[in-house]
């Protein structure tokens, strides 16, 4: 998904952000066609009881390309393989990474209410599901959690998604916080991306508008530091955690990409902080665009 990570220090990853307190591991099974997973069995081989696994079903990879596929058959398959690569007999978190428009909301979450029942997993969540989704969806099964794609610069839940979750009182488990790395301050003009990575398949990272979003983050970066005496990584970070309730997911490849994490926690941002944003946005990113290009095939 990212061009690709050595296995090695993938789970020093994992291990190094257990003993520095992040606790919540969000995976799924189309991550490295089901190596993710693996990775973190071993990864908590021993530790189990130290970490909050949250993974997924709901896409079949099985000819190499993801595709949707939500039946209570398939998710049957996808949570007992998940288990053995996971080396766990629970999931804590289970979630439907992508709404399958041809499946019957409710075959998917009675499912998901017969695997909570059995023990298998503790808690039921979605992703990239609306509001008119997730209230179907809830006629079967207790929601807890909604998984979007939230940041700085991609802000399509403020409508919707957002105002939902705090009403219904689920957990918003933002990803891409860092919009794919853009937020974390360490590209140039001259980034390049390779292998499977994939944002090479992303317009932010294609002129003109990668140079755009890179004037923001510049920018972006100087308030920080300025008002603030942080990155742009732990701003990015702060005002995704400030719009709860909602937890930042966030993925390094090495122990040494966690840093700067610690620097999002113990303040707040302003309301004036916020304006302050919103104008450096307006004025660096001519032509905007959300995270689309995502979504996989519904078959």
């Amino acid at each position: 998904l990212w061009g690709g990570a050595d296995n090695e220090q993938a789970i020093r990853t994992l291990r190094h952000a257990l003993a520095i307190g992040i606790n919540l591991i969000d995976t799924a099974p189309v991550y490295g066609f089901g190596l993710s997973e693996e990775l973190i069995g071993k990864a908590l081989r021993g530790v189990r009881h130290s970490a909050v696994i949250a993974t997924k079903a709901g896409l079949q990879w099985d000819t190499g390309t993801p595709r949707r596929n939500a039946t209570a058959q398939r998710i049957r398959k996808e949570v007992e393989d998940s288990l053995v690569r996971l080396q766990t007999d629970y999931i804590d978190l289970y979630q439907i990474h992508w709404p399958d428009p041809l499946v019957a909301q409710e075959e998917t979450a009675d499912e998901l209410e017969r695997l909570r029942r059995e023990g298998k997993i503790l808690a039921v969540g979605v992703s990239n599901y609306s509001s008119a989704q997730m209230d179907d969806f809830s006629q079967y099964t207790a929601l807890a959690t909604v998984q979007p794609p939230y940041n700085l610069f991609e802000r399509a839940i403020d409508s919707d998604i957002l105002p939902y979750a705090k009403q219904h009182s689920l957990v918003v488990l933002a990803y891409g916080p860092l919009c794919r790395g853009l937020l974390s301050g360490s590209m140039h003009s001259a980034t390049r991306f390779v292998g499977d990575d994939v944002r090479k398949l992303d317009p932010k990272f294609k002129a003109p508008r990668f140079e755009h979003y890179l004037a923001a983050v510049a920018a972006l970066d100087m308030y920080a530091r300025e008002c603030h005496g942080k990155s742009v990584l732990a701003l990015a970070l702060r005002w995704v955690l400030d719009q709860g309730p909602t937890i930042a997911l966030w993925g390094a490849r090495r122990p040494e990409q966690l840093k700067g994490y610690e620097e999002a926690f113990g303040w707040h941002l302003t309301p004036e902080d916020l304006t302050h944003i919103d104008r450096i946005l307006a004025s660096t990113i001519k032509d905007p665009i959300g995270p689309e290009f995502l979504a996989p095939p519904k078959r």
